[in-house]
Protein backbone atom coordinates (compact mmCIF):
# COMPACT_ATOMS: atom_id res chain seq x y z
CA UNK A 1 0.00 0.00 0.00
CA UNK A 2 1.36 3.42 -0.98
CA UNK A 3 1.99 5.67 2.00
CA UNK A 4 -0.17 8.77 2.19
CA UNK A 5 0.74 12.45 1.98
CA UNK A 6 -0.44 14.64 4.84
CA UNK A 7 -1.41 18.13 3.67
CA UNK A 8 -1.94 20.66 6.46
CA UNK A 9 -4.54 23.31 5.61
CA UNK A 10 -5.50 26.20 7.87
CA UNK A 11 -7.34 28.75 5.76
CA UNK A 12 -4.22 30.87 5.22
CA UNK A 13 -3.19 32.23 1.84
CA UNK A 14 -0.83 29.24 1.52
CA UNK A 15 -3.53 26.58 1.81
CA UNK A 16 -4.39 26.56 -1.91
CA UNK A 17 -0.72 26.17 -2.75
CA UNK A 18 -0.39 23.33 -0.24
CA UNK A 19 -3.23 21.55 -2.05
CA UNK A 20 -1.70 22.15 -5.48
CA UNK A 21 1.69 20.84 -4.32
CA UNK A 22 -0.01 17.82 -2.76
CA UNK A 23 -1.75 17.12 -6.06
CA UNK A 24 1.60 17.32 -7.87
CA UNK A 25 3.18 14.84 -5.46
CA UNK A 26 0.19 12.52 -5.66
CA UNK A 27 0.19 12.63 -9.45
CA UNK A 28 3.85 11.62 -9.66
CA UNK A 29 3.88 9.01 -6.89
CA UNK A 30 0.34 7.62 -6.80
CA UNK A 31 0.09 8.43 -3.11
CA UNK A 32 -3.27 9.20 -1.50
CA UNK A 33 -3.69 12.59 0.15
CA UNK A 34 -4.99 13.19 3.65
CA UNK A 35 -6.13 16.74 4.30
CA UNK A 36 -5.64 17.66 7.95
CA UNK A 37 -6.97 20.69 9.80
CA UNK A 38 -6.11 21.01 13.47
CA UNK A 39 -8.11 23.10 15.90
CA UNK A 40 -5.59 24.36 18.43
CA UNK A 41 -6.23 24.21 22.13
CA UNK A 42 -7.02 27.91 22.22
CA UNK A 43 -9.85 27.24 19.73
CA UNK A 44 -11.48 24.70 21.99
CA UNK A 45 -13.56 25.16 25.11
CA UNK A 46 -12.13 27.73 27.51
CA UNK A 47 -11.65 26.88 31.17
CA UNK A 48 -10.60 30.30 32.45
CA UNK A 49 -12.94 31.81 35.04
CA UNK A 50 -13.77 35.28 33.71
CA UNK A 51 -16.32 36.13 36.39
CA UNK A 52 -13.83 37.75 38.74
CA UNK A 53 -15.17 38.56 42.19
CA UNK A 54 -18.84 38.62 41.20
CA UNK A 55 -21.08 36.90 43.72
CA UNK A 56 -24.60 35.54 44.18
CA UNK A 57 -27.02 35.25 41.25
CA UNK A 58 -25.14 37.66 39.00
CA UNK A 59 -22.08 35.43 39.11
CA UNK A 60 -24.08 32.31 38.22
CA UNK A 61 -25.81 34.08 35.34
CA UNK A 62 -22.54 35.40 33.97
CA UNK A 63 -20.86 32.01 34.16
CA UNK A 64 -23.75 30.46 32.27
CA UNK A 65 -23.58 33.16 29.61
CA UNK A 66 -19.80 32.76 29.24
CA UNK A 67 -20.24 29.00 28.93
CA UNK A 68 -22.83 29.50 26.18
CA UNK A 69 -20.55 31.91 24.30
CA UNK A 70 -17.65 29.50 24.66
CA UNK A 71 -19.68 26.57 23.35
CA UNK A 72 -20.90 28.63 20.39
CA UNK A 73 -17.38 29.75 19.56
CA UNK A 74 -16.11 26.18 19.68
CA UNK A 75 -18.95 25.09 17.40
CA UNK A 76 -18.20 27.88 14.93
CA UNK A 77 -14.49 27.01 14.83
CA UNK A 78 -15.35 23.38 14.07
CA UNK A 79 -17.72 24.49 11.29
CA UNK A 80 -15.01 26.72 9.89
CA UNK A 81 -12.54 23.83 10.00
CA UNK A 82 -14.93 21.59 8.06
CA UNK A 83 -15.43 24.36 5.48
CA UNK A 84 -11.66 24.70 5.04
CA UNK A 85 -11.39 20.94 4.47
CA UNK A 86 -14.26 20.99 1.98
CA UNK A 87 -12.61 23.78 -0.01
CA UNK A 88 -9.28 21.94 0.02
CA UNK A 89 -10.97 18.72 -1.08
CA UNK A 90 -12.51 20.56 -4.03
CA UNK A 91 -9.09 21.88 -5.09
CA UNK A 92 -7.61 18.37 -5.06
CA UNK A 93 -10.54 17.04 -7.08
CA UNK A 94 -9.98 19.85 -9.59
CA UNK A 95 -6.30 18.93 -9.74
CA UNK A 96 -7.15 15.31 -10.57
CA UNK A 97 -6.45 13.57 -7.26
CA UNK A 98 -8.62 10.49 -6.89
CA UNK A 99 -7.89 9.22 -3.39
CA UNK A 100 -8.53 11.88 -0.73
CA UNK A 101 -9.45 11.74 2.94
CA UNK A 102 -10.14 14.61 5.31
CA UNK A 103 -9.51 14.82 9.04
CA UNK A 104 -10.55 17.49 11.54
CA UNK A 105 -8.78 17.18 14.87
CA UNK A 106 -8.50 19.17 18.08
CA UNK A 107 -5.28 19.47 20.05
CA UNK A 108 -1.60 20.23 19.63
CA UNK A 109 -0.61 20.26 15.96
CA UNK A 110 2.73 18.48 16.45
CA UNK A 111 1.14 15.68 18.46
CA UNK A 112 -1.68 15.38 15.93
CA UNK A 113 0.69 15.24 12.96
CA UNK A 114 2.80 12.61 14.74
CA UNK A 115 -0.30 10.46 15.26
CA UNK A 116 -1.48 10.91 11.67
CA UNK A 117 1.99 10.37 10.24
CA UNK A 118 2.55 6.79 11.32
CA UNK A 119 1.64 5.59 7.81
CA UNK A 120 2.68 8.71 5.88
CA UNK A 121 5.54 9.39 3.49
CA UNK A 122 5.56 13.19 3.58
CA UNK A 123 4.09 16.25 5.29
CA UNK A 124 3.12 19.34 3.31
CA UNK A 125 2.75 22.68 5.04
CA UNK A 126 2.69 26.33 4.04
CA UNK A 127 5.63 28.60 4.79
CA UNK A 128 3.42 30.70 7.03
CA UNK A 129 0.09 30.16 8.72
CA UNK A 130 -2.77 32.51 9.43
CA UNK A 131 -1.08 34.09 12.44
CA UNK A 132 2.35 34.72 10.87
CA UNK A 133 3.61 38.25 10.43
CA UNK A 134 4.05 38.71 6.68
CA UNK A 135 5.49 42.19 7.05
CA UNK A 136 8.39 40.89 9.15
CA UNK A 137 8.88 37.75 7.07
CA UNK A 138 8.42 35.43 10.03
CA UNK A 139 8.07 31.72 9.43
CA UNK A 140 5.06 30.03 10.91
CA UNK A 141 5.76 28.70 14.40
CA UNK A 142 3.95 25.46 13.56
CA UNK A 143 6.29 24.92 10.60
CA UNK A 144 9.37 25.20 12.80
CA UNK A 145 7.90 22.91 15.46
CA UNK A 146 6.91 20.27 12.92
CA UNK A 147 10.31 20.30 11.21
CA UNK A 148 12.03 19.87 14.58
CA UNK A 149 9.76 17.02 15.67
CA UNK A 150 8.87 15.00 12.59
CA UNK A 151 11.10 12.26 11.18
CA UNK A 152 9.24 12.53 7.87
CA UNK A 153 10.29 14.68 4.91
CA UNK A 154 8.54 18.06 5.10
CA UNK A 155 7.65 19.88 1.89
CA UNK A 156 7.24 23.60 2.54
CA UNK A 157 4.96 24.99 -0.14
CA UNK A 158 5.73 28.28 -1.82
CA UNK A 159 3.01 30.90 -2.04
CA UNK A 160 1.88 29.68 -5.46
CA UNK A 161 2.50 26.40 -7.27
CA UNK A 162 4.29 26.25 -10.60
CA UNK A 163 5.47 23.19 -12.57
CA UNK A 164 8.65 21.64 -11.18
CA UNK A 165 11.41 20.37 -13.45
CA UNK A 166 14.73 21.69 -12.10
CA UNK A 167 15.82 20.89 -8.54
CA UNK A 168 18.66 22.31 -6.47
CA UNK A 169 20.01 19.93 -3.83
CA UNK A 170 22.01 21.91 -1.27
CA UNK A 171 24.86 19.61 -0.28
CA UNK A 172 27.28 20.10 2.60
CA UNK A 173 28.45 16.52 3.02
CA UNK A 174 26.63 16.14 6.34
CA UNK A 175 24.36 13.32 7.44
CA UNK A 176 21.15 15.14 6.51
CA UNK A 177 22.51 16.00 3.06
CA UNK A 178 23.51 12.39 2.39
CA UNK A 179 20.05 11.26 3.49
CA UNK A 180 18.57 13.78 1.04
CA UNK A 181 20.59 12.21 -1.78
CA UNK A 182 19.33 8.74 -0.86
CA UNK A 183 15.77 10.02 -0.66
CA UNK A 184 15.90 11.60 -4.11
CA UNK A 185 17.44 8.46 -5.59
CA UNK A 186 14.61 6.28 -4.23
CA UNK A 187 11.59 8.56 -4.59
CA UNK A 188 9.59 8.37 -7.85
CA UNK A 189 8.69 12.01 -7.23
CA UNK A 190 12.02 13.00 -8.81
CA UNK A 191 11.95 10.69 -11.83
CA UNK A 192 12.68 12.69 -14.97
CA UNK A 193 13.68 15.85 -13.11
CA UNK A 194 17.07 17.53 -13.42
CA UNK A 195 19.00 17.64 -10.15
CA UNK A 196 21.85 20.08 -9.47
CA UNK A 197 24.10 19.17 -6.54
CA UNK A 198 25.36 22.48 -5.21
CA UNK A 199 27.86 23.06 -2.40
CA UNK A 200 28.96 26.41 -1.05
CA UNK A 201 32.61 27.32 -0.63
CA UNK A 202 35.85 25.77 -1.81
CA UNK A 203 35.30 22.04 -1.91
CA UNK A 204 37.88 20.13 0.11
CA UNK A 205 39.17 16.83 -1.31
CA UNK A 206 36.88 14.98 1.10
CA UNK A 207 33.82 17.04 0.16
CA UNK A 208 34.65 16.72 -3.56
CA UNK A 209 34.79 12.96 -3.12
CA UNK A 210 31.44 12.95 -1.34
CA UNK A 211 29.94 15.21 -4.00
CA UNK A 212 31.11 12.84 -6.75
CA UNK A 213 29.75 9.86 -4.82
CA UNK A 214 26.40 11.64 -4.42
CA UNK A 215 26.27 12.41 -8.14
CA UNK A 216 27.06 8.79 -8.98
CA UNK A 217 24.31 7.62 -6.64
CA UNK A 218 21.75 9.85 -8.34
CA UNK A 219 22.92 9.00 -11.84
CA UNK A 220 22.64 5.32 -10.93
CA UNK A 221 18.97 5.99 -10.17
CA UNK A 222 18.52 7.32 -13.70
CA UNK A 223 18.51 11.02 -12.88
CA UNK A 224 20.15 13.81 -14.84
CA UNK A 225 22.70 15.34 -12.47
CA UNK A 226 25.03 18.34 -12.47
CA UNK A 227 27.40 19.47 -9.71
CA UNK A 228 28.71 22.91 -8.78
CA UNK A 229 30.59 24.72 -6.01
CA UNK A 230 29.65 28.36 -5.47
CA UNK A 231 31.26 31.00 -3.29
CA UNK A 232 29.65 33.09 -0.56
CA UNK A 233 27.58 32.79 2.59
CA UNK A 234 25.18 29.83 2.32
CA UNK A 235 22.31 31.84 3.82
CA UNK A 236 22.36 34.30 0.89
CA UNK A 237 24.17 32.77 -2.08
CA UNK A 238 21.91 29.71 -2.32
CA UNK A 239 18.79 31.88 -2.46
CA UNK A 240 20.30 34.05 -5.17
CA UNK A 241 21.29 30.97 -7.17
CA UNK A 242 17.77 29.58 -6.98
CA UNK A 243 16.36 32.78 -8.44
CA UNK A 244 19.08 33.56 -11.01
CA UNK A 245 19.32 30.01 -12.38
CA UNK A 246 15.60 29.33 -12.46
CA UNK A 247 15.30 26.44 -10.03
CA UNK A 248 11.80 25.17 -9.28
CA UNK A 249 12.50 23.41 -5.97
CA UNK A 250 15.15 23.19 -3.27
CA UNK A 251 15.96 19.98 -1.42
CA UNK A 252 18.17 20.11 1.64
CA UNK A 253 18.87 18.49 4.97
CA UNK A 254 16.89 20.05 7.78
CA UNK A 255 20.15 20.51 9.67
CA UNK A 256 23.73 21.17 8.71
CA UNK A 257 26.19 18.75 10.25
CA UNK A 258 27.35 21.31 12.81
CA UNK A 259 23.92 22.35 14.11
CA UNK A 260 22.41 21.48 17.48
CA UNK A 261 19.60 19.33 16.21
CA UNK A 262 17.48 19.26 19.35
CA UNK A 263 17.25 23.03 19.66
CA UNK A 264 17.04 24.82 16.31
CA UNK A 265 16.60 24.33 12.63
CA UNK A 266 19.92 25.02 10.93
CA UNK A 267 20.31 28.71 10.16
CA UNK A 268 20.90 28.08 6.45
CA UNK A 269 17.71 26.00 6.31
CA UNK A 270 15.68 28.68 8.05
CA UNK A 271 16.95 31.40 5.74
CA UNK A 272 16.30 29.30 2.63
CA UNK A 273 12.70 28.73 3.65
CA UNK A 274 12.25 32.40 4.46
CA UNK A 275 13.82 33.81 1.29
CA UNK A 276 13.08 31.27 -1.45
CA UNK A 277 10.05 31.72 -3.67
CA UNK A 278 10.05 28.03 -4.55
CA UNK A 279 9.04 25.00 -2.47
CA UNK A 280 11.66 23.57 -0.11
CA UNK A 281 11.79 19.88 0.75
CA UNK A 282 13.48 19.22 4.10
CA UNK A 283 14.97 15.82 4.84
CA UNK A 284 15.81 14.70 8.37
Amino acid sequence: MTQKIIALVDGSTYSTSVCDHAAWVAGRTGAPVELLHVLGRREGPQTQDLSGAIRLGARTALLEELADIDAQRSKLMAQRGRAILEDAHAILIRDGVAEITTRLRHGDIVETVAEAGTDAAMILIGKRGEAADFAKGHLGSNLERIVRASPLPVLVASRAFKPIAKVLLAYDGGVSARKAVDHIARDPLFAGLTVHLVTVGSASPDLTKRLDEAATRLQGAGLSVQTAAIQGQPETVLGRTVESDGFDMVVMGAYGHSRIRSLIIGSTTTEMIRSCKVPVLLIR
